[in-house]
């Protein structure tokens, strides 16, 4: 058996590869076996090996020349030779960053030979996440710690030069020795980590990456670079659910880093390897800015390997946790994380934002055929809104949270309540109005805009839907509301009545339908100030002609005019509000009412009178000796009379003007028809 001396104590043993009986170490990784192959009358002499045991005794550095251990990295592939000297070869690949912690001892001469039966076959090892970017680190490759100093760093790679790529080696040593790369190679290791620590937290997060996820007591940023290494091992087999939770734990971990801490663990570091502090907090900042982009990458890359619907999930999920349902603002990193998301999903969201629009504008189209032609329209649009509405849920989540409206799902919406407004204003289409509008409350509650919108569009057509289902039922007590019937005249007497069927005067008969005008109003009189008594006038008529009642008596005057408000004045309330919004010009005395405002007239003392247009942010109303006025709030000499007795449809145009005005985003009256 070849003479050898231990490579960890000196002293000498029998075997290159066996166990050392005075310190019981024996070899168990590439490098090591080819140390102790050198350190063998295999490949020195009997001298050589006396000066080896001194310089092992005595601490000093080994002088094995380097075509010493290439001839023993030559020997391991030779199983025979390794056999004859005791021990069996090492792994071809790199050893992991950890070989102590993973690799049995190698069996000795006289275990192989109790050996009589053939050996079980050996049990598949447990998956291992060994190509990090921790274990991809130059801290990992060369097998280095933190507090490793210039000279133990190059030997380091001078050494592992010998089985792994010279190049590799090179610039991992390049990368921790070079004051402008060293800082950024340790940020993303575990700074604050001691050496020990640090080489079990690599093996175990090679053995079950997760588990990382539980330690506790780490220092943040050397924490988010295990986790960051973890989402290495995520794949399409990962529990969405717990994929959500596990980016928000990162997000949130990733908010606590903070720079000075972070200079703190990096200049304890320093102070024991030898290197010089970094003094400037800025540039651990500037460093910090990169890593937090990297964790976004990193968490993107796991994402990305999902199914598509699961990364939709694992998105919208943890968008929703974080930001408890849009009402609270998310960390940094989930921001980040959905802007990277939003830009990803664009031109999906285009698409299906144009065939929702081509929908849209089908449906308009087919909407003079009826309901029964409008509906499968409404059903594809009902079934793309929901597809679109899915993938954009987390950026409508993240906005809101922001404060703002995502102005893609907002203009989405829009579209679809204007086919909404439209189906039903212009086409009575109740049901079909309802359903979009309840589809917009589904998908798109989380646009603050749109909701506040949308809710009072549902409350009025769900004040809508439940009138006309009464209808049927009202319809009878609607008649006997509007229904009434009095004698005028105290010896000849002449009938006033108003019914379904029409208003009647004298025998004449207007249909309800065709009365395009009305007015009333009452007259006090008196005589030396004494009061005789009122006149109270109220006419109606159509386009060729009118009937003018005058009576004495309050109580006719006034049930005769509710029931005429509630027959008529309703109708002839919408057609003057649709006729603007047509874009029509009203004229009412000397004033010229358009949808946007009104035209008044300036009255000159000298010359003559002008005409000025007011929005109807400018104007005020106010009741004066039986007129109604609209007048100009800058300039008194702005306004316009209507007579309420002698004016066609005067209470109208008032009671239009004091609807608007309850509205404060009011700009144009026929505003009111939505």
């Amino acid at each position: 058996m070849a003479m050898a001396i231990c490579l960890k104590c000196g002293s000498a043993k029998s075997g290159a590869l066996t166990a050392c009986g005075s310190c019981n170490a024996a070899p168990r990784t590439n490098s090591e076996y080819a140390v102790s192959l050198a350190l063998s009358d295999y490949v020195s002499t009997r001298d050589q090996l006396a000066q080896y045991s001194h310089e092992l005794r005595n601490a000093k550095k080994l002088s094995v020349p380097r075509e010493a251990l290439t001839q023993a990295f030559g020997a391991l592939k030779d199983p025979q030779l390794l056999a004859m000297l005791g021990g069996e070869p090492g792994p071809a690949d790199p050893p992991p960053s950890n070989p102590a912690a993973t690799r049995q001892p190698p069996p000795t001469p006289s275990e192989r030979s109790q050996r009589t039966a053939p050996s079980s076959p050996p049990v598949k090892p447990e998956p291992r996440l060994t190509k990090t970017a921790l274990h991809q680190s130059p801290f990992a490759i060369l097998g280095v710690t933190t507090r490793d100093d210039r000279r133990r760093i190059v030997e380091l790679a001078e050494e592992k030069s010998l089985e792994l790529d010279h190049e590799v080696c090179q610039k991992a040593r390049s990368d921790l020795t070079s004051p402008r790369n060293r800082l950024t190679v340790e940020l993303a290791w575990l700074p604050g980590v001691s050496p020990r620590k640090a080489s079990q937290l690599l093996d175990h997060l090679g053995h079950n990456p997760m588990a990382v996820r539980e330690e506790s007591g780490l220092p943040t940023l050397a924490h988010l670079n295990l986790l960051a290494a973890a989402f290495e091992s995520v794949d399409g087999e990962h529990d969405p659910d717990d994929l959500a939770e596990f980016i928000a734990e990162t997000a949130y971990l990733a908010e606590e880093l903070s720079s000075e801490e972070v200079l703190r663990d990096i200049n304890e570091d320093r102070a024991v390897s030898g290197f010089p502090e970094v003094r400037a907090l800025d540039q651990i900042k500037a460093e910090l800015a990169e890593r937090k982009r990297y964790y976004r990458g990193t968490i993107k890359d796991a994402l990305d390997r999902l199914p598509p619907m699961t990364l939709i999930q694992v998105m919208t999920e943890t968008v929703d946790s974080v930001t408890s349902g849009g009402d609270d603002h998310a960390p940094g990193l989930i921001d980040d994380l959905v802007d990277s998301y939003e830009v990803e999903t664009q031109s999906f969201l285009q698409k299906e934002a144009e065939n929702v629009h081509k929908l849209v504008t089908v449906a308009r189209d087919q909407a003079g055929a009826g309901e029964a032609a409008v509906k499968p329209y409404v059903d594809k649009l009902d079934a793309v809104a929901r597809n679109w509405d899915k993938i954009a849920q987390p950026i409508q989540l993240s906005a809101k949270a922001r404060g703002i409206d995502h102005e893609a799902s907002r203009d989405l919406a829009y579209e679809i309540r204007s086919l909404a407004i439209e189906l039903f204003n212009k086409h009575d289409m109740l049901v079909q109005s309802q359903r979009l509008t309840g589809l917009i409350q589904e998908l798109f509650a989380e646009v603050p805009d749109v909701a506040d919108r949308v809710e009072e569009d549902a409350d009025v057509l769900a004040d809508i839907f439940q009138q006309r289902q009464q209808a049927a039922a009202r319809k009878d007590e609607w008649a006997r509301e509007i229904t009434y019937r009095a004698e005028i005249g105290v010896i000849f007497k002449d009938t006033l009545s108003i019914s379904p069927q029409g208003v009647s005067w004298k025998g004449r008969n207007f249909p309800i339908d065709s009365i395009t005008r009305v007015r009333w109003g009452g007259v006090s009189h008196s005589v030396n100030g004494v009061p005789t008594g009122t006149t109270y006038t109220v006419a109606f008529g159509n386009r060729n002609s009118e009937a003018v009642v005058e009576l004495k008596k309050q109580d006719i005057y006034n049930t005769f005019v509710d029931k005429l408000w509630k027959a008529v004045c309703v109708r002839l309330l919408t057609e003057m509000l649709e006729a603007l919004k047509e874009g029509q010009d009203l004229h009412f005395g000397d004033a010229l009412l358009h949808d946007d405002g009104i035209t008044l007239v300036k009255h000159n003392f000298f010359g003559a009178d002008e005409k000025v247009r007011c929005s109807w942010g400018q104007v005020h109303v106010w009741s004066f000796d039986g007129s109604f006025y609209i007048g100009s709030k800058e300039d008194k000499k702005v306004k316009a009379g209507v007579s309420y007795i002698h004016g066609a449809n005067t209470h109208i145009l008032e009671q239009a003007i004091r609807m608007g005005f309850k509205r404060p985003d009011m700009h144009r009256l026929s505003d009111l028809l939505e």
